[in-house]
């Protein structure tokens, strides 16, 4: 992406998740979704894909995941909705960490 527009980041931390309800709380949590969110993959996508989403002053969001592969590994149809999700995100950038996650402010 070019420009030098305002950055934000979030962190989703996947660690302990086992299912998909779980998975979607994590969600609405590190995106700050408002309590109406459907939780389930349609909402998700709609969300990722609404720059009305974006913390106030920010162009671009990077989520960083972190703990995905325990869920991947338990829940793997569950990961590759997720994955194809965090693919087709217009108003997100997404980053799987391989290590430990980073420490927000």
């Amino acid at each position: 992406m070019s420009g030098t527009g305002d950055w934000a980041m979030r962190v989703l931390d996947l660690e302990g998740v086992a299912d998909k309800a779980a998975f979607m709380d994590r969600c609405a949590a590190a995106l700050d979704l408002p309590d109406w969110f459907g939780r389930n993959w349609d909402a998700l996508a709609d969300a990722l894909g609404d720059p009305g989403q974006l913390p106030q002053g920010a162009e671009r969001l990077v989520l960083v995941v972190g703990g995905w592969r325990e869920y991947a590994r338990r829940a793997p149809e569950q990961w590759e909705i997720a994955q194809e999700i965090f693919e087709q995100a217009d108003a997100v950038t997404v980053a799987l960490a391989l290590g430990a996650l980073p420490d927000l402010p």
